[in-house]
């Protein structure tokens, strides 16, 4: 600390005047504190606080590990010295910047980061979290007094903006920062921050504004995003790249022996004694599984099989009590844990530097989660990441090769960002209107500045005025949708306190099913679970949670009471949140590996897979980039038709409703379809004439819009996607936190509005946007006619097989696990698989 102690006395002298720019002397008040810490500023860290200093907006991107935090933070820092040179003896009262992250629990661990900086320069500067696990007594002093700096959610900060005079709550605010821009790109949430931004703006002007992304690829589109397009502040800004190429080294655990009918049903855990010796070489070992209920079985597989482990074994996923996550958390860091099986709960920002060794069990479905895991190994500047891709199957091990070639070429995905999201703007002007209250004419200027709202008219606007203010045409007879009023003035308020109070509890875009708390009989907190699961379950059912099996006793007052079972077998939650797709750069490098199978340079992994190739070419072919494969056979379920684009199991869902449509208007014909990241399966019980499908051009991609509207699918995909919109937009109260209703009253309730809009108001702006978005996001119509665009211009290959191919075998095992428990489609698979291997 001598270096520090020092500079002390030279920032006395360097008070004494105001008005001379000392750059460099600001700089070495950061370059002494890196040197007592043993560390060196790399040069995008200096060129950071330059910018800043400069009065710059920016985006800055670098990878997971590399000092982000000390980039922004310090910049902000230096700034308030330089404007306050006496800030020992006058320090004013009030937030001066808002860091903004997407996870409650990566505030603690940028507190303790900032905070150590500003305690060792003496600076006196405090820095305190609001969020939702922020205790009432401190959001109560905080009120009194808020902190220098602000760590928040965008949740958190739209009700701080619920609040009365928030404006001076921000009145000293000159720096906002959102971390993991790329996670909040692309999603409701990054409209909120928008929207947020677009009010601090004019509240706290001069407002600097930055952004911290690691992997995205559509960078300059992000900082337009984040600064809003034709912005003062997008003029003023800068693109700031590390310029650190994280060195990744992925390594595939390959099967002893290669499976010739690969199905995902092991979760991997035929390979778990592959891990063992990879978690008993390394320090501390992150095993990371795609869903809470795979997270829950390989934690118990791996104790049941190595109970050693007892004691250095945890688990960590989003619904295991906060406590018991700090705790992991904390262990990993001190290095008394030796593996951890978790989620993406740990995918972001923490910094873990212990960890040696990632292993990613099964496909993570995208480059960019892909790269972000890899970065929690060795989580330090200039150091290499070992990373292990554990397949679940073997056809995976394709994407595990097309993973090797995107880390080394650096592809990640871009992330889209929504538009004209009027659920999320309805919420946002009853927050102001709950407030301080608004004049309409101030915040449409405000608005049209975001990226997300540029588009939107002056009839769209008009319109959201009128709902909030009257309801929509055909609910204004009832009281409920009349939130708020215009008094003489013409600003917009919300007078009552009940529905003050009910939209606070209802502000956020992550919209999900309801959740129950589980706890021991005798007391203890264990965790969270959704009610869709639980509600399957009676009395004495045992199931496996956070690495337990628990008797269910009773489920009261959104409680679900159990006690420990000694009982092996047990059910295994899932989670609504589990079901993954394809990114389209995922999608893209797969097939380019796929068809390298003809080349000569084939991966290691391709290598491995000779068995199945070969098994697939004697029933089939292995297709090239020039050619569609469409695969028919017949068994005692019935006609089965494969098609195989690769393109991820949403565009599938979209692509096998679409064709069951079209090939129903040339047959009276009935299909169940089943679909995976692979391909799409149409089955019945009647012969699929494909010539008739290829002679009829059923590919096309024209009228591709209208044919989805008509089919049933996207009319009950855009019903469930209304249920989101309508509990954002506040047509549906999810209720209070002790008393939230069922998920199949929200269902109902949203349903029944559908219906009314449908039949009675059917250019609604809500209801329009949940046909809009369930083809933008979950049928990605883009991604669907890029892929028809591509069909049309292969040749499709249609193969009469006798019995199912190795590829096919995936897609037909996922659409049995619906009907059969795990038991007894295992045994079912492995008779299926002693057949086809006659």
């Amino acid at each position: 600390m001598k270096e520090i102690q020092i500079y002390t006395k030279f920032q006395i002298n360097f008070s004494l005047d105001k008005n001379k720019n000392y750059t460099k002397e600001l700089f070495k008040i950061a370059e002494h504190w890196f040197l007592s810490q043993n560390w060196k500023p790399f040069p995008f860290q200096k060129k950071t606080w330059q910018a800043y200093l400069e009065g710059k907006n920016g985006l800055l991107n670098a990878p997971t590990g590399s000092g982000k935090t000390y980039a922004l933070w310090i910049g902000i820092i230096l700034k308030y010295i330089q404007e306050n040179p006496d800030y020992k003896t006058k320090n004013p009262i009030g937030v001066k910047a808002v860091w903004i992250t997407p996870l409650k629990a990566l505030s603690l661990e940028i507190q303790q980061a900032t905070q150590r900086f500003c305690d060792e320069i003496e600076l006196p500067f405090t820095v305190g979290i609001r969020t939702g696990d922020t205790p009432q007594k401190e959001r109560a002093a905080q009120k009194r007094k808020m902190p220098d700096l602000l760590i928040t959610t965008p949740e958190s900060l739209h009700l701080l903006l619920s609040s009365k005079n928030y404006d001076k709550t921000f009145s000293t605010l000159n720096a906002a920062v959102v971390d993991e821009w790329h996670e909040l790109l692309g999603s409701k949430r990054g409209v909120q921050i928008e929207l947020a931004l677009s009010r601090l703006k004019t509240v706290c002007s001069p407002l600097q504004i930055w952004g911290i992304s690691a992997t995205i690829g559509n960078l300059e589109q992000a900082r337009e995003v984040l600064l809003g397009p034709n912005s003062a502040a997008l003029k003023n800004s800068i693109l700031l790249r590390a310029n650190l190429k994280k060195k990744i080294k992925v390594r595939s655990i390959l099967p002893d022996t290669m499976e010739k009918f690969p199905w995902r049903g092991h979760l991997g855990l035929h390979l778990l004694e592959k891990t063992i010796p990879i978690i008993e070489k390394s320090k501390t070992t992150l095993l990371f599984t795609n869903t809470r209920a795979q997270c829950e079985l390989w934690f118990q597989a791996i104790l049941a099989k190595h109970p050693e482990f007892a004691g250095e074994i945890a688990m960590h996923h989003g619904s295991i009590g906060k406590e018991t996550r700090l705790w992991v958390e904390g262990a990993i860091r001190n290095e008394s844990l030796k593996a951890v099986v978790c989620t993406s709960s740990l995918d972001l920002g923490v910094d873990f530097a212990p960890v040696e060794t990632i292993i990613q069990i099964g496909g993570p479905k995208g480059v960019a989660r892909f790269m972000q895991r890899a970065g929690r190994s060795k989580h330090r500047p200039g150091e290499e990441s070992v990373i292990y891709f554990l397949p679940t199957h073997a056809i995976e091990l394709i994407e595990a090769s097309a993973l090797k070639n995107a880390v080394k070429t650096a592809q990640v995905e871009d992330r889209i960002p929504y538009l004209l999201s009027f659920d999320v703007l309805i919420q946002y002007l009853t927050t102001l209107a709950v407030s301080n209250g608004f004049f309409p004419d101030d915040i449409f200027k405000e608005v049209k500045t975001t990226f997300c709202f540029q588009g939107m008219t002056e009839v769209e606007w008009n319109w959201v005025l009128r709902f909030i203010t009257v309801g929509s045409e055909s609910l204004e007879n009832y009281d409920e949708y009349k939130k708020v009023v215009v008094n003489e003035e013409g600003k917009f308020l919300v007078e009552s306190r009940r529905t003050a109070m009910r939209h606070r509890l209802s502000i956020g875009t992550i919209v999900s099913d309801a959740v129950l708390s589980v706890k021991y009989l005798k007391g203890g907190y264990i965790g969270t679970i959704e009610e869709w699961f639980i509600s399957k379950l009676k009395p004495g059912d045992v199931f496996t949670f956070a690495g337990r099996n628990l008797e269910l006793f009773s489920i009261k007052n959104m409680k679900v009471l159990v006690k420990k079972s000694k009982q092996k077998s047990s059910k295994v939650p899932s989670w609504m949140g589990g079901r993954m797709s394809f990114s389209s750069q995922m999608s893209e490098l797969l097939r380019k590996e796929l068809y390298n199978y003809h080349t000569e340079t084939i991966s290691s992994e391709l290598k491995a897979l000779a068995p199945v190739f070969e098994r697939q070419t004697k029933e089939s072919i292995v297709p090239t980039d020039k050619e569609f494969l469409i695969e028919t056979f017949k068994t005692r379920e019935g006609h089965h038709a494969i098609f195989y684009p690769f393109e991820g199991r949403f565009v599938h869902e979209a692509m096998g409703s679409l064709l069951a449509y079209r090939i129903s208007l040339l047959q009276p014909i009935t299909f169940s379809i089943a679909f995976n990241d692979y391909g799409f399966e149409l089955l019945s019980d009647q012969k699929i004439d494909i010539q008739n499908v290829l002679d009829n051009d059923l590919f096309t991609p024209r009228f591709m819009h209208a044919d989805l509207e008509k089919s049933l699918n996207a009319t009950e995909m855009a019903r469930r996607k209304f249920r989101d919109i309508a509990v954002v937009g506040g047509l549906v109260f999810q209720g209070f936190p002790d008393k939230l209703l069922k998920s199949k009253h929200l269902q109902s309730s949203s349903q029944l509005l559908f219906n009314v809009f449908r039949d009675y108001e059917p250019e609604n702006l809500l209801y329009l946007q949940s046909y809009r978005e369930t083809f933008e996001h979950s049928l990605e119509e883009g991604r669907l006619i890029q892929a028809l665009e591509r069909i049309e211009n292969q040749r499709i290959v249609w193969r009469e097989c006798e019995k199912p191919t190795p590829f096919s075998f995936p897609i037909i095992t996922d659409r049995l696990r619906e009907k059969l428990s795990s038991e007894k489609l295992a045994d079912r698979i492995r008779k299926m698989k002693l057949q086809l291997e006659k």
